[in-house]
């Protein structure tokens, strides 16, 4: 893949990025997509489509081979011209142009900090903001996030903050890059906080699951002031100041009557994941799912299960769980031996089947290799589904979240246990040639080179790293230009964004949809399992490859993965 003279240029490996002149451009060519992949005109290759403010994303199967990357580029190109023909409409979003009345109170973080820097009283931010119309361009970052335009020049010239805060407070109003927005749910995020509101924006048991859809009009005012009459068509849903958000509160335990896993212990950060969601993120829904897919595939493959389907993601230190009903049952980290694992408090080979009894009892003691191991069961777990997953997002919420003492997790129907794991060709180590260092292949991204900076430190995994991002510091000192703010694009796991601190932040599973730091480079599909099994304190280094070794590495990965699971439960002999 290279860049096209038609504006389509690749996002990492899998993926092509669309600029585009505007928001309505942006949702005119993405509307286009979804109707040439509805009517069944797409390259099979496509999976899913993304739009941001002022660009489409792409993003293709992990399968998808190399000459069929120029196709779906081919296809999209065409799509463009259809688009461009219609120019100007916006596609129905199936709601119907409502005013959205928010209360809200100005107690924000930033709110005294943006008045000064305006030049401004606290008042006068305040005024500023509710006296604005604003418009629904999209909805991205994070479920039910909405991107709002039509601020006044003074509040639309504030800038993202140079270091993004690792939490903002569920709820949370804020202004940057031409935007405002509301913080549906504690996240990350970058913006000015100016205020807090108590409406829940996002409802996942709820069609349409987004209160505001582009096209919506929001209107902020004081909480427990009267509702200003709206100033554009449509009906306006005023909201009454007591209403609360979906409340962050602790779950009720799972249940489950047939065989299942009951969890005793919880371990440190356990979580049930699969191969994550597809065709969610216009939502704001990122994909999640298992931070070493490569992992999570090889244990379902060796228990019998499909390669997506739900197990437990083992962070650091796992958990104790009871045996309800005999089965079989591996755990698979980055390597032979990467993981402490007790049947009865009988140590067992990890990476290999393991038969168990009703009543009996395992534990995942310390991950020794990498971060993450993953406990797969025969017929996979039978967790509630949702958004088509069963993983939990820690960055929307979805799912069940971390397990608890007292959860006890279906499992499926089984399927013949496979026999034997072997070794993968070649001394991989995790990703690490350098003795502790892991090294992460990567390619250019769609707003600057990896050998700006990025290509030659050491860099060490800071402590903030999570499901959703690692951020890094380099071991000499050293900071990254990414050339300034962006409008906010779709982002991809491995993206390699830089906020204007200069320190990189790799994406993981649960980033947000979209994003408005620059994108300098994407660790290739290859590499993400070594991503998914960095710690904090960790070293790591890139190295920039083309996208065409990028394409090669991907196929013979998933060749290899593939192929490393043979024979039949007892036997240890090839097919």
């Amino acid at each position: 893949m290279s860049p096209s003279p038609t504006g389509v240029v690749p996002f990492g490996d899998r993926a092509l990025l669309v600029p585009t002149t505007d928001v309505a451009a942006a949702h005119g060519l993405a509307a286009q997509l979804d109707r040439e992949v509805a009517a069944g005109r797409a390259p099979a290759a496509v999976e899913e489509v993304v739009v941001g403010f002022a660009s489409v994303l792409v993003v293709l199967d992990a399968g998808v081979e190399a000459d069929e990357v120029g196709a779906c580029a081919d296809w999209v190109v065409d799509a463009a011209v259809t688009a461009a023909a219609g120019r100007g409409r916006v596609p129905a979003s199936g709601r119907t142009g409502s005013t959205h009345v928010l209360p809200v109170v100005f107690d924000g973080a930033d709110l005294a900090e943006v008045a000064e820097v305006l030049g401004r009283s606290v008042d006068d931010v305040v005024r500023l903001l509710v006296a604005a119309d604003l418009d629904v361009a999209f909805v991205g970052f994070a479920p039910g996030f909405p991107y709002l335009t039509g601020l006044p020049p003074e509040l639309a010239s504030l800038p993202r903050r140079s270091t993004p805060r690792t939490s903002v407070p569920a709820g949370s109003v804020a202004v940057a890059a031409g935007f405002a927005s509301v913080y549906p749910r504690s996240t990350p995020g970058g913006w000015q906080l100016l205020g807090r509101t108590t409406v829940s924006l996002f409802d996942p048991d709820v069609p349409p699951h987004s209160r505001v859809a582009p096209g919506d009009r929001v209107r902020f005012v004081p909480a427990g002031a009267e509702p200003p009459a709206p100033a554009a068509a449509g009906p306006t849903n005023a909201v009454l100041p007591d209403t609360v958000p979906r409340a962050e509160a602790r779950r009720a335990p799972l249940e489950a009557d047939g065989p299942h896993l009951a969890v005793l212990r919880p371990g440190l950060a356990t979580s049930v994941q699969d191969g994550g969601r597809v065709g969610c993120a216009h939502l704001g829904v990122p994909a999640g799912g298992a931070a070493d897919r490569r992992a999570l595939v090889l244990a379902n493959l060796l228990v019998g299960n499909p390669p997506g389907a739900a197990a437990l993601e083992c962070t650091a230190s796992g958990p104790a769980l009871a045996v309800v009903g005999d089965g079989h049952l591996t755990v698979v980290g980055a390597g032979a031996g990467a993981v402490d694992v007790t049947v009865d408090g009988r140590a067992v080979a990890d990476a290999t089947v393991v038969p168990v009894a009703d009543g009996q009892v395992v534990a995942v003691g310390r991950v020794r290799t990498g971060l993450r191991a993953y406990l797969a069961v025969a017929g996979g777990l039978a967790t509630p589904v949702l958004f088509g997953s069963r993983s939990s997002d820690s960055l929307s919420g979805l799912g069940p979240g971390t397990v608890q003492e007292g959860d006890r997790l279906a499992r499926g129907v089984p399927g013949r246990v496979r026999g034997r794991l072997d070794p993968p060709p070649g001394p991989t180590a995790g990703g690490r040639s350098d003795p502790g260092t892991a090294v992460l292949r990567v390619v250019a991204g769609p707003h600057g080179s990896p050998g700006d900076g990025l290509v030659g430190p050491r860099w060490t995994v800071g402590p903030e790293a999570d499901r959703i991002g690692a951020r890094l510091d380099a071991t000499d000192g050293s900071q990254l230009s990414g050339g300034g703010p962006r409008a906010s694009t779709p982002m991809l796991t491995g993206a390699v964004q830089v906020p204007p601190d200069g320190r990189p932040v790799v994406l993981l599973p649960d980033h947000a949809t979209v994003g408005g730091y620059p994108v300098v480079a994407c660790v290739v599909t290859a590499d993400l399992p070594v991503l998914g099994q960095l710690a904090p304190g960790d070293a790591v280094r890139f190295v920039e490859v083309d996208l065409a070794t990028a394409a090669a590495l991907r196929v013979e990965a998933e060749r290899v993965t593939a192929a490393r699971v043979s024979g039949w439960y007892p036997s240890v002999t090839g097919p």
